[in-house]
């Protein structure tokens, strides 16, 4: 807000400047570090299905002006991330104390810690008592006070949904069937394509993978060694084939779902709450989704876990017990209902979404799987990555024109660095150069031959000429055409920081093109799109349209996000 040069201003222009101060610094002054709050300052770090009742139980709160019985005040903040980095970042947290690194009143500890399931939990509690034998940092589940829960379930359209709903073990099924009527008599014979989230870091996917391995196993989780992973891994592995997309947000899957169709993704393993979700915002002339609930699925129980660690204080654990007395107190729950979470405590109403028109049942009946050993857990997720996991082929198609001067290329280096380093025995991907010329891919994979191939076109980029973007995008997607396999996901990844200025093709003739080769086609290339940059620098209506032709989405970044959005990307294959 532009200060006012007027010495004389009457009241009321006052007031109004104060009001819209406050209004543009809301969403500064809930974030951890931006907010020059003086008292003490509580963090919550959870799972990315329980964010949005986070969220607003954590405004609520602190609209209540709390404080300990010994006059501290203090306020709350809210973090969501995947379940998978969750655990990741207090491990890495516990492990710089140890190494005297952080100390233990370093503000970058949580507080208070939820993962969006027990089996995150339990590798949580396995691995920091890792670093910390015997001392018990983490508690045991049963110490966790409950917050909310969403069983996990088969997302599908009505007609798909009753074939499922007639079987007894979804997952063996899905493991023999090349059509929905290969699973029941009664639905329709399209293919199967189905989705889950990335299991390396997102709960439900993690989940859906434990659930595939004792469906095919006939075990359940607890029982399972690591030898039964060995053994069965090829069912899942047939699984898995059936394969469209990963992800790495649960609920964005669900929306694709209902967005794109079922030659996108005929089923899906998702949360309950995100069918309700789905269903909440469809459309117009979209078709409503059913959740089939398994005889036996996870609940997918999101508890409150204050670490009994050097980094909690005792006026931290003391104000940690006030806002999970609130998160659970029955007005709060509300929230989680109306979210489409089942609540944490009993007594509450579960209110209108838990119904058909939102596609789920409220007095769904399901055994409640338990997690499996850690050791486990760490055999299923290292035999997905080496063997189980579909393979992909993405060509990553990189702008270096000279729009990317300054700080913009290095970010993008060190970005494609951290990008191929990442790649998983399973995945290969063809970088693609272009400014005014499109340039021959070079193939990189897991290898050191690859890896050096990598480092060598990654130091080789210079920002120069024009953005032939067209050209590019239609080169990238015939490459992959000409290199095509039919037990592969195939993409194409576009980053571009500008409008196309010097193509052959017009926008036209490359969205033509794209239509023959999308999700409605054997060919099932996916695009998805980045504009990089500042708004206006390029035209994001048309990267939407080239993503959306294909079964793809659009997002933005800039030099200080391009890292963490091209990792979320990574996880799509």
């Amino acid at each position: 807000m532009n200060k006012k040069k007027h010495l004389s201003i009457n009241f009321f222009t006052i007031v109004l400047s104060v009001f819209l101060l406050t209004a543009c610094t809301t969403e500064e002054s809930n974030n951890y570090a931006a907010d020059n709050f003086p008292g003490l300052k509580i963090k919550l770090l959870v799972g990315s299905a329980l964010g949005e009742f986070c969220q607003e139980a954590t405004q609520k709160f602190n609209d209540t002006r709390p404080e300990l019985s010994n006059g501290t005040k203090f306020k709350v903040y809210c973090e969501a991330e995947g379940s998978g980095d969750v655990v990741t970042k207090v491990v890495g947290l516990a492990t710089k104390l140890k190494n005297g690194v952080l100390q233990a009143d370093a503000e970058e500890f949580p507080t208070i810690v939820s993962v969006d399931g027990e089996i995150y939990q339990n590798q949580l509690i396995y691995r920091v008592n890792k670093l910390f034998p015997g001392q018990k940092y983490i508690p045991e589940i049963t110490d966790s006070p409950m917050l909310a829960n969403s069983p996990m379930v088969f997302m599908a359209r009505s007609d798909i949904a009753k074939g499922l709903q007639k079987v007894n073990n979804q997952f063996q099924s899905l493991a023999k069937a090349k059509t929905h009527q290969d699973i029941h008599s009664s639905s329709p014979s399209s293919k199967v394509h189905y989705v889950h989230t990335a299991p390396t870091r997102s709960n439900s996917g993690l989940q859906a993978l434990v659930a595939q391995f004792a469906a095919v196993s006939g075990k359940s989780p607890e029982k399972m060694t690591v030898a039964d992973v060995q053994k069965y891994q090829p069912q899942v592995k047939k699984i898995q084939s059936k394969i469209t997309r990963y992800g790495s947000s649960t609920s964005s899957l669900a929306k694709a779902m209902v967005k794109n169709g079922p030659s996108w993704a005929s089923v899906g393993s998702v949360y309950e709450s995100s069918v309700i979700s789905a269903n909440s915002n469809l459309q117009p002339g979209k078709n409503r989704y059913q959740a089939v609930y398994p005889k036996s699925t996870f609940t997918s129980n999101m508890r409150a876990i204050v670490p009994n660690a050097p980094w909690v204080s005792a006026d931290e654990k003391a104000a940690a017990e006030q806002v999970i007395e609130y998160f659970r107190s029955p007005e709060i729950q509300e929230i989680a209902t109306n979210l489409g979470l089942r609540p944490g405590i009993p007594g509450v109403a579960l209110g209108a979404k838990f119904s058909p028109e939102f596609g789920v049942r409220a007095q769904a009946k399901y055994d409640s799987l338990g997690p499996p050993k850690p050791s486990v857990v760490e055999a299923m997720l290292n035999s997905w990555q080496k063997t189980a996991k579909k393979p992909s082929l993405v060509a990553v198609v990189i702008d270096s024109s000279a729009s990317m001067l300054g700080n913009k290329l290095p970010a993008v280096q060190n970005t494609l660095q951290t990008y191929t380093s990442n790649l998983g025995p399973k995945e290969k991907i063809a970088l693609i150069d272009f400014d005014s010329a499109v340039r021959r891919p070079v193939i990189v994979d897991a290898s050191q031959k690859g890896q050096e191939k990598a480092l060598q076109f990654i130091g080789s980029l210079k920002a120069d000429g024009g953005t032939a973007l067209y050209d590019a995008a239609i080169y990238a997607r015939n490459w992959l055409q000409q290199n095509l396999r039919s037990d592969t996901i195939n993409a194409v990844l576009v980053l571009t920081d500008g409008e196309d200025s010097e193509s052959k093709i017009s926008l036209q003739d490359l969205e033509k093109e794209l239509k023959s080769s999308g999700f409605n086609s054997e060919k099932r290339i996916t695009f998805l799109t980045v504009g990089y940059g500042e708004d206006g620098e390029f035209n994001s209506d048309v990267l939407q349209r080239i993503a959306q032709l294909n079964g793809g989405y659009y997002s933005q970044g800039d030099p200080e996000t391009i890292s963490s959005l091209m990792r979320d990307l990574q996880l799509e294959f």
